[in-house]
């Protein structure tokens, strides 16, 4: 695993994390796992077995530096100190201000701003399930533009990223957009994967100015199904070639506890990127 790294580069008065672009020279510096706690669906999206697997197991497991720790149901509970501590050994954390379904309160906001302080590598925050069917969002702009005012600390910025859906594309979301740094983008069905090519380009037309990063499903939640493995193999070999065009920053994969239930396309990834990721982007 990398360790965390300890440069920071500038940003106008004020200095910000590593950004992927300016530090990370490898495929694997680029790749995250999205976590949940362990367990976190084992209800309710017809996954052949139970999964036990914690977050930091997930990313040793694949083989990844990174990872976005995500609120799911109400679970972990706070205090988070404990996961924290848990990801010390990753390169980069990014921890939920708002978790699955856009779940968010101030005191819980409060709370991960804080650890920030106290853990360096928090380099960002994320909203999952952030924007509505109609496109209004969890948040106001006007509470984003309140949020973003709170994420210098200890002089070090951090980055505002945003969950954005192929199907959201079209909505009125430019005014939430503009204040977020970083749009994790998400084909929810796999069928839809047919058409990642042609999404994309439209996200980058509605959402120029920031970074991206390729959300690729190890499991397809929009069917309650297996992934199709063809549809997993395009998701990787898109997601390098746009990361070596320079067209995201990225890749994420979704999620850590499906990784301990042996499916086809946990295996597949986890084969790709130990053949790939010590090769330059």
């Amino acid at each position: 695993m990398s360790a965390v790294a300890a440069a920071t580069t500038a940003a106008g008065p004020e200095n910000s994390p590593p950004t992927a672009a300016a530090n990370d020279g490898t495929v694997r510096d680029r790749l995250w796992i999205w976590a949940h706690a362990p367990g976190a669906h084992n209800k309710e999206w017809n996954l052949p077995s139970p999964s036990r697997m914690t977050p930091a197991e997930g990313a040793f497991y694949l083989g990844v530096p990174n990872l976005l720790m995500i609120r799911y149901q109400g679970e972990p509970s706070m205090p988070f100190e404990p996961y924290a501590i848990s990801f010390r050994p990753l390169k980069r954390v990014v921890w939920s201000l708002t978790g699955a379904s856009a779940e968010t309160s101030e005191e819980e906001r409060k709370h991960v701003l804080d650890l920030a302080r106290r853990f360096p590598n928090i380099v960002g925050f994320v909203m999952d399930d952030f924007f509505q069917s109609n496109g209004r969002g969890a948040l106001a702009p006007e509470q984003l533009r309140e949020l973003r005012s709170q994420l210098t600390i200890d002089s070090v910025r951090r980055d505002l990223y945003v969950v954005v859906y192929q199907q959201q594309i079209e909505l009125p979301i430019q005014s939430h957009l503009e204040y977020c740094d970083k749009i994790t983008f998400w084909t929810w069905k796999s069928e839809e994967l047919q058409s990642l090519e042609r999404s994309f380009e439209r996200l980058e037309r509605v959402a120029p100015k920031q970074g991206k990063l390729l959300g690729c499903y190890l499991w397809d939640y929009g069917n309650r199904a297996p992934m199709p493995l063809d549809s997993m193999k395009k998701q990787c070999t898109l997601g390098r070639e746009w990361m070596r065009q320079g067209r995201i920053e990225g890749m994420i994969f979704l999620a850590s506890n499906v990784c301990d239930i042996e499916l086809e396309t946990v295996e597949f990834t986890r084969q790709w990127i130990a053949a790939v990721g010590d090769k330059t982007v």
